[in-house]
């Protein structure tokens, strides 16, 4: 039993490895059509289930509204020069959470990682057209690694003010940060994906975005920066430099 565990952690963790080939369009299409991924999410054990999604959905509805939710970025497929569909659906569900006054900001996270535009950029400038006012969009532009996007995305929030913050992404990953969250005792909630809200959007009608705000001319992909060991290592948590105000937090402990 601990053996079969072991290799579920393991599993989990590759699962979220970005080390998807833009170019590569079968595979791209089997990765972010979202039918496909609801059932991925079926059948996978470290996933929250629609109606425990519903139910913190539900939950925070009732209580008071976060100061920001987190959502972790995706790659921009600069050869397209559009937004995934994962991508999609994670600025579509913030957009949902602000609308409902569930999230006061949103903070996006991601750095320039597999191609070269700053995720949380482009993120925002999505998030923009969509409706939301610039004055409550943050980007954190650091992270390279979903644990990351979580670690980094926390202490910006602190550092402007933010003391109610959650975790807002798909049901895999959210499961996933959580715990990672839990781990290092980032005090964050979480609000998992819930699709019927998201497909409540016409999310077919198409989007224009300029985005050479996001645009980094010195770009190197991160397979070409990181051997596959270092970057699994980032995704378990393993590559983020400790933030100061994390470092001033454990020495009073």
């Amino acid at each position: 039993m601990n053996e079969v565990k072991s290799w579920n952690k393991r599993l989990c963790a590759l699962a979220t490895l970005r080390e998807i080939n833009l170019r590569d369009h079968k595979m791209k299409r089997r990765l972010l059509m979202l039918p496909q991924l609801c059932l991925f999410f079926s059948l996978t054990s470290c996933v929250y289930w629609q109606s425990t999604c519903k139910k913190l959905l539900h939950k925070a509805e009732k209580e008071e509204p976060y100061d920001a939710i987190i959502i972790p970025g995706v790659p921009f497929d600069s050869v397209e020069g559009s937004w995934s569909s994962i991508m999609k659906i994670r600025v579509y569900w913030s957009f949902f959470l602000y609308k409902k006054g569930i999230a006061k900001n949103i903070i996006y996270s991601g750095s320039a990682v597999y191609t070269p535009y700053v995720e949380s950029k482009i993120m925002g400038l999505y998030a923009q057209k969509l409706g939301i006012p610039i004055d409550h969009i943050f980007t954190e532009t650091k992270a390279e690694h979903s644990t990351e996007n979580i670690y980094y995305s926390y202490y910006l929030g602190k550092r402007v003010g933010f003391q109610r913050m959650a975790i807002a992404s798909d049901p895999f990953q959210s499961r996933l940060l959580k715990s990672f969250a839990r781990k290092i005792k980032l005090d964050v909630g979480i609000l998992p994906m819930v699709f019927d809200s998201v497909e409540t959007f016409n999310l077919n009608q198409q989007i224009l975005i300029d985005p050479k705000s996001a645009y980094q001319p010195q770009f190197v992909s991160i397979e070409k920066r990181e051997s596959f060991w270092k970057r699994l290592n980032g995704t378990l948590g393993k590559n983020y430099k400790p933030d100061s105000l994390d470092n001033k937090n454990r020495k009073g402990k």
